[in-house]
């Protein structure tokens, strides 16, 4: 499939550069395509491009709170808190506390844990992981899984349906930037692995075609002694990300790739320091990503290109409009009065237009399109 028209061409005041050295008084908006790795025009205005006055119609910025859910799978991680979904992936939120007392296989497409809160032993067909607040981990398509959690345990849960999971292509810069193959942690056979396999009787609850059936077995099916293979479920924490920086120019959302599904991405913000030239800018640039929806979990820390968020809010922004930094954000950026970031936030863009679904629906905080508005004061 092609990619567009290559003709670049220039009109009226701009950048030579783009996110650097703008225009005095204007405000830059990227019109890009797929993902901000196909063709983009930076586009040069007199005002901000979110400085709206109101939306009417069901094309809106969404933002939800989860620490507001009444419910989400206490009893089963198949009872997890659907928030966003389209045919190629399910966001959901999913809270528990305990040991697992079955297993669990996703029968739909491999499924990616990112830990929010809370640690938990993790027991699966190839052995135990410990993990922990801030791990990512990545769960084959068909694994039988559980988790055995001493406290309260919250974890955001993406399905890639009918897909798999793999590492973005790094190219000039090696495989070992961002963070090293080698800091992929895989589940162990070791003595805790071991000591859990008896003969009582287990189930296993299948989730194939979004629809649970149950499989009784008279011992614990995870009872394997070895394995060997390419396949294998992987765990990654946000802290052994080392994300790319540039000092000169701020980079785009798609340099923070982690994983990378068949119809969208999973990328991770993580601290680093701020661009420090003079002319670069130092928020997220004003873009119309006109090919992608875009969600944000925000994990922890102050998110520099947001007012009123908190961790364990998402928000949703549809393709469509223009969306970027709120004023307050993009103030600080210009006076460069931070010099670092101090968040952590998991990003999923989706190639195709995700649903909300009621439990989005029940946490939403209903005015965020409104929190663009500058204050008077």
């Amino acid at each position: 499939m092609g990619r567009g028209i290559n003709l670049p061409r220039s009109e009226g005041a701009s950048s030579r550069q783009a996110h650097v050295d703008l225009p005095q008084g204007t405000y830059e908006r990227e019109l890009g395509r797929e993902g901000f790795f196909g063709p983009a025009t930076e586009m040069y205005h007199r005002h901000p491009p979110t400085a709206w006055i109101k939306f009417e119609g069901p094309l809106r910025p969404h933002a939800f709170d989860t620490t507001k859910l009444a419910n989400a799978g206490e009893d089963s991680f198949w009872q997890a808190a659907g928030l966003l979904a389209n045919a190629h992936t399910q966001i959901r939120l999913w809270r528990m506390q305990g040991k697992m007392d079955h297993l669990v296989r996703n029968a739909d497409g491999d499924e990616l844990l990112f830990l929010h809160q809370g640690k938990a032993e993790f027991f699966c067909d190839y052995g135990h992981l410990s993990v922990t607040e801030g791990d990512y981990i990545a769960i084959p398509r068909g694994t039988m899984w559980r988790i055995e959690a001493d406290g309260p345990l919250i974890a955001l849960a993406i399905e890639a349906t009918n897909g798999s999971y793999s590492l973005p292509e790094k190219g000039m810069v090696g495989h070992h930037a961002i963070f090293d193959p080698a800091v992929l942690d895989t589940p162990h056979i070791n003595d805790a692995f071991k000591q859990q396999q008896d003969e009582r009787e287990w189930r296993v609850v299948v989730k194939r075609s979004n629809q649970l059936t149950t499989i009784t077995y008279p011992f614990n099916p995870l009872d394997a002694i070895g394995w060997c293979g390419t396949l294998m479920p992987l765990r990654v924490n946000w802290r052994d990300i080392r994300p790319l920086m540039s000092h000169r120019y701020h980079l785009p959302p798609s340099a923070h790739t982690t994983f990378v599904a068949q119809r969208f991405v999973v990328c991770t913000f993580c601290p680093r320091p701020m661009e420090s030239d003079p002319g670069a800018l130092k928020v997220p640039f004003f873009h119309s990503n006109d090919d992608f929806d875009e969600v944000i979990f925000y994990h922890q820390g102050e998110f520099f290109s947001r007012d009123n968020i908190h961790p364990g809010m998402i928000t949703f922004h549809p393709s469509g409009f223009p969306h970027g930094p709120h004023p307050k954000a993009l103030a600080a950026g210009v006076q460069a009065s931070r010099k670092d970031t101090n968040e952590v936030a998991v990003m999923i863009d989706t190639r195709d237009a995700l649903g909300m679904l009621p439990s989005a629906s029940s946490i939403e905080w209903t005015d965020y399109a409104d929190s663009w508005k500058e204050s008077k004061k």
